[in-house]
Parts: structure tokens; C-alpha cells; sequence
């Protein structure tokens, strides 16, 4: 009996789109640094004209119905002009940097062909972004687009494949396979000679465990201190403004809060101020439900709740909130697996905690990410300095946000100095080989030059007098 699996030979599919790859990549492999300059540019512009911003935010909202069309248009505006503005002088053709005192040259050379999994929600800015490193450090991309975003994913490839032609590069450094399985994208990380995977864990399992280099990205869980120096006032309307940005399709915005329990009343006022709605203790149990609706069993998140508006949220929980809510918070004691709300949510509803010290702050955030989002990101909103430096030496993330909007300044923002990208290594602790935002240095190999040099062999006393070891 014939099914599709015995009929498609999956290698032989991916191999024809690897094949075409490495004849385009070893056309661009001999550019100059001024037409990967020029090719990067070409994207970076073109792609963010306000007509292909409109349609590709659009095409990403139907096809998807995740998040909102304003967050959409903003995300690519802000992030590939960001990314560009970032990348625009960086050396990435022969001798980029000279070492004199230790006879080393450092020159950059392209990995080859890359295979790039898109998550579904960000399926029109991430193949942008993939796209302006990867010709910017002459390698080729094949992308593996969601299922639920592979429309937008392979339009926009289209289109820049259409902007390569243009200039006389290969269209096929930039390619979107068309099956849309398992199998196919298990078998492009197989295939590839680096896997840059942006998306859930499973995805992120997977291209580890694929046996070619790649770069993961761990779960977001943001967990968000509030201190008794904070400005409350400010510190709700960021807090707002991170949990509502694409109707918290981001796997930066906030999930939950630690708030001192000597500001906590003035800082839910000021919350509820800013369009919040704190649950009655009888309707916990019903967003929990609503969110994680076979908990115990497991902790999967209810498709039908991701990135959805608030009164889709209310009518799945069975409650009633206020018309002006903009998003839903509910109060929780524990961490861990007894509490699923202590994890990542992906959607309208913040978890409050109460705390009595930046010792329970910081250890309800370790607690919370030993449970989910481990090295991803947390915050603090604080003007003691001392209360800033502890959460940020005790927590185990790595990136710590004081003071601005966590989904905001995570990615890339002009008011932050996080490198613009989408794919946010967690390190060790995420289960990530990274533990920076993967940059366009991700997507190059380096050779060191190294030549002779003289140096004086220090005695004993030089080296260790001063240690105290002698």
C-alpha cells in the first residue's frame, strides 16, 4: 500500500535545495566587501518600504492570526533597520582585524549553506533579518517555515529572491522549502552546515540533536521584579506596554511579576490604571484552565489562547473583565510544575507574586526559570542600585533589563543596547551554546594568522610573586 512517506524521498528533496544553495554560495564566496555591503543594503531597504511592510503584516495576520497588525508593521520597521544599522560597517570579507603584540590576523570566512527554522510567530520579519546576515557574511540560507506561517515565510523570500536577481546575485542564496513536514526540515539540518533554529523547545531540541553546529534558542519565561524605589507609575505603563506588543506573541514579554509587599497595593492600582484586570482568587483556577486546559496531564499551551485579543482570553476562562482591559493578571504562590501559571504563557496574562525583599524577588525568578524560561531574560524595575547589581549577579539569565520593557529591548531597540535579532541564545541554562543574541558574527567561521613573535619568558618570581602562592 502507497503512502506519501514511501513516496517522497525526503533527502533527495532537501538534497536538490542544498545543491542549488552551494552553487549560489560559492558564486557569492568571491564577492567583494562592497557587493555583500550593497546586497544587505538592498534588503534592509527594500523590504521596509511601508507598501511590503502593509503586506507582509497583513499576510502574517491572516494566515497566522497571531498578534496585531500595528506590532507586525513596527516589528520589521524597527528590527531590520535596527539589524542593519548594526551590520552596515561590519567587516566580513578577508583581514578584519589586526593583533600586532600577538602576530594574529583574523579573517572571516563563510560556513556554506545555512538551514533557518521560522516560528510561526514571526514569520515576515525573521526570514528578513536571516537574510540581510546571510548574503552580509556570503553564505545561502534554506528556511523551513512553520506550517502555520509558511504562506508568509515563502512570500517573503519570493520577494527577496526577486531583489537578488535585480543585482545580479544567485536567487538561490535565499530559499523557502515548499513541503512544509517534519521530515523535511530533520533532514535540512542534516543537510546544512549550520542550523540557526528559532522557535519552540521541541525545534530547538531537534536541530541539537541533528549532528550539524547550531545555534538554539531557549523558552522565554520573563520574570519582572518591582522594588520599593520604583517609579510605579512608569514602571506599569512599560510593564503594559511589554505584555500587550503583538498581543504577547513574543517570547520576550513579561509572564510574570514580584512585587515588594510594601508597594504591592499602589503598584496593582497602577497597573489596573494602565488597562489591567486582577482576577478574583475564584477565577484562578478558570485562566488556568483556559491556558493549560489538560494540566495536570500536561503542561501545553491552548493553541486557541496564544496571541489572542482579551475577550477571547475572558470567553475561554468564563469570566467577565472590564471593556477597557487590555490585559489580565492573576495572583499565584508557588513555582514549578504544580503551578503552571509560574511558566511561559504566551498571552494576555501576567502572574503577580507578592515578595518581601530583593531576596524573594530574585528567588522567585530562579525558581520560576528552573520550572521554564531558564537563561532567556528578566527585569528589574529599580533605582537602588545595589538591588539592581544582586538581581542581576543572582539570577540566572542572560540579559537583565532595568528599568525599560522587557519584550521591547530584548530583541534590539533604539532605546537599549541588546544587539537586533530575533534569536536570543540562553546559554547554559536555556540548554544553548549562546548565551548572547545571535548575531551576523554567528553566521561566519574565523581563520587566525598567526606569525612569529617575541616574548620574554617570565621567571618564577615575575609570574608569581605577586600571588601569594610562593
Amino acid at each position: 500500500m502507497s503512502t506519501e512517506k514511501t513516496e517522497i524521498n525526503y533527502g533527495a528533496y532537501v538534497a536538490e535545495y542544498v545543491e542549488r544553495a552551494r552553487k549560489a554560495q560559492a558564486v557569492i564566496s568571491g564577492y567583494t566587501q562592497e557587493q555583500v555591503d550593497k546586497l544587505s543594503a538592498v534588503i534592509a531597504y527594500e523590504m521596509t518600504r511601508p507598501n511590503i511592510e502593509d503586506e507582509l503584516a497583513k499576510l502574517a495576520l491572516e494566515e497566522t492570526e497571531l498578534g496585531d497588525y500595528p506590532s507586525k508593521v513596527g516589528k520589521v520597521e524597527k528590527k531590520v533597520k535596527g539589524m542593519f544599522m548594526e551590520i552596515k560597517h561590519e567587516k566580513t570579507v578577508g583581514i578584519v582585524e589586526e593583533i600586532p603584540e600577538r602576530g594574529i590576523r583574523r579573517i572571516k570566512k563563510p560556513v556554506g549553506v545555512i538551514g533557518a527554522l521560522i516560528p510561526s510567530t514571526q514569520p515576515e520579519m525573521i526570514p528578513i533579518t536571516t537574510a540581510m546576515c546571510t548574503v552580509k557574511s556570503r553564505n545561502a540560507v534554506i528556511m523551513a517555515p512553520h506550517p502555520r506561517g509558511k504562506k508568509t515565510t515563502h512570500h517573503t523570500v519570493e520577494l527577496m529572491r526577486a531583489l537578488l536577481k535585480k543585482h545580479g546575485a544567485p536567487e538561490d542564496l535565499l530559499q523557502c522549502v515548499d513541503l512544509v513536514k517534519v521530515p523535511v526540515t530533520n533532514e535540512l539540518m542534516k543537510q546544512s552546515d549550520l542550523v540557526i533554529a528559532t522557535g519552540g523547545a521541541g525545534m530547538v531540541k531537534a536541530a541539537y540533536s541533528s549532528g550539524t553546529p547550531a545555534y538554539g534558542v531557549g523558552a522565554g519565561n520573563a520574570v519582572m521584579a518591582i522594588d520599593d524605589s520604583a517609579d510605579l507609575k512608569d514602571s506599569a505603563h512599560k510593564i503594559m506596554l511589554s505584555k500587550t506588543g503583538d498581543l504577547a506573541a513574543g517570547c520576550s514579554c513579561d509572564n510574570s511579576l514580584v512585587i515588594f509587599e510594601s508597594v504591592y497595593d499602589d503598584m496593582i492600582k497602577a497597573l489596573t490604571a494602565e488597562g489591567g484586570y486582577l482576577c478574583k482568587p475564584e477565577e484562578h483556577d478558570k485562566i488556568q484552565k483556559a491556558i493549560f486546559p489538560e494540566w495536570p496531564a500536561n503542561h501545553n499551551l491552548n493553541r486557541d489562547i496564544v496571541a489572542k485579543p482579551i475577550d477571547v482570553i475572558a470567553k475561554l476562562a468564563g469570566i467577565e473583565v472590564p471593556e477597557c482591559t487590555k490585559f489580565i493578571m492573576v495572583e499565584e504562590t508557588g513555582s514549578g510544575k504544580d503551578y503552571p501559571l509560574s511558566g511561559e504563557k504566551l498571552c494576555m496574562v501576567l502572574t503577580i507574586y507578592r515578595c518581601k525583599d530583593i531576596d524573594g524577588a530574585i528567588a522567585r525568578v530562579n525558581a520560576n526559570h528552573a520550572y521554564s524560561g531558564a537563561g532567556h531574560s528578566c527585569g528589574i524595575y529599580s533605582t537602588n542600585d545595589d538591588n539592581i547589581v544582586r538581581f542581576a549577579l543572582e539570577t540566572n539569565t542572560c540579559r537583565v533589563n532595568n528599568n525599560i520593557p522587557n519584550s521591547i529591548v530584548n530583541t534590539g531597540d533604539w532605546n537599549a543596547g541588546h544587539p537586533f535579532s530575533p534569536s536570543l541564545g540562553c546559554g547554559t541554562w536555556g540548554g544553548n551554546i549562546a548565551s548572547e543574541n545571535i548575531q551576523l558574527k554567528h553566521y561566519m567561521n574565523d581563520t587566525w594568522l598567526a606569525t612569529e613573535i617575541h616574548r620574554d619568558v617570565p621567571t618564577d618570581e615575575e609570574l608569581f610573586g605577586d600571588t601569594g602562592v610562593m
